[in-house]
């Protein structure tokens, strides 16, 4: 399976460039979109599931044109926008069966194995007489997964799915997600580094409506091999260390000094040491920091 765009473009009536000329290629499996609020990864995420359209480029989805033919690729997909209503008064099961008599399954025998499968599948089966508007919000996240998995889909879109939930909900809902990406197309979109860590199999980080880089985890982090340097410094020393190098981030000690991390070919002056380890977050800083100098 293979989702592919090719220069997708879309600018809102305000000037702002939300999408600008977009090329990715994804197979199946979990892919990440990592990038900060405002990035346009909502826009890409809408614009996929044919809920907007763009001003130009194109989207194909195994042989489907997702401009031509949307109906056809609403067939095949399922969507978990960043935050849905429900109705308040309606069980999980109920809503479930509602939504699969939508989606085409006007067997009530069917709907009812469907409807059983993805409860269990979601872990909420126990709670299916529940209503919704009940939910923790990782329950409710999970029942997003629940919906969208009713018509079988091969290209599953989630928006910004763990933001605001709590550690605990966060991982029941990732380890459903993860289940999810062995045999389909799952592009999953977030500004937390560590989910992308943790799920995706590819990656790609996006800002100002561009995509930055792509590759795998491993082989971003890979890359900086031997370009990362940290030293311990005052806290009133960040400022000349922002302004003096290509600055990454920094994280406070114990005795309240600070471990800066930059971004330099060779070393960059006395006591800078390469770090123990490198991370996800360093690729995600040293991104976001070329394509601010790039603008600068």
């Amino acid at each position: 399976m293979m989702l592919s765009i090719q220069n997708l473009s879309k600018t809102y009536s305000n000037g702002v460039i939300a999408l600008d000329q977009i090329q990715l290629e994804i197979r199946s499996g979990m892919f990440g979109l990592l990038g900060p609020n405002g990035a346009g990864k909502s826009t890409l995420m809408r614009t996929l599931a044919t809920l907007q359209t763009a001003d130009g480029g194109s989207m194909n989805f195994n042989g489907i044109d997702i401009d031509k033919d949307p109906i056809k690729l609403r067939r095949t997909l399922g969507y978990l926008p960043q935050s849905f209503g429900v109705y308040p008064r309606e069980s999980a099961e109920n809503l479930l069966d509602y939504f699969a008599l939508l989606k085409g399954i006007t067997s009530r025998r069917q709907r009812k194995i469907k409807v059983s499968e993805v409860l269990h599948l979601t872990n909420l089966y126990e709670v299916r007489k529940n209503h919704v508007s009940s939910y923790s919000g990782g329950m409710r996240q999970r029942f997003g997964i629940a919906q969208l998995l009713l018509n079988d889909p091969q290209l599953i879109i989630v928006d910004e799915p763990t933001a605001g939930l709590d550690p605990a909900e966060r991982k029941r809902f990732l380890s459903v997600l993860r289940g999810l990406g062995t045999e389909n197309v799952v592009l999953f979109s977030t500004h937390l580094v560590e989910d992308v860590n943790e799920l995706c199999t590819d990656m790609a980080i996006m800002n100002r409506g561009k995509i930055l880089m792509k590759s795998t985890p491993a082989q971003a982090i890979n890359d900086l091999v031997g370009k990362i340097w940290t030293r311990r410094i005052q806290a009133n020393e960040l400022h000349h260390y922002q302004a003096e190098y290509s600055y990454l981030s920094s994280s406070y000690n114990t005795d309240h000094s600070l471990n800066v991390r930059i971004f330099s070919a060779n070393k960059p002056g006395p006591f800078f040491e390469i770090p123990d380890h490198l991370s996800l977050e360093d690729v995600y800083f040293n991104a976001l920091r070329e394509n601010v100098a790039s603008h600068a």
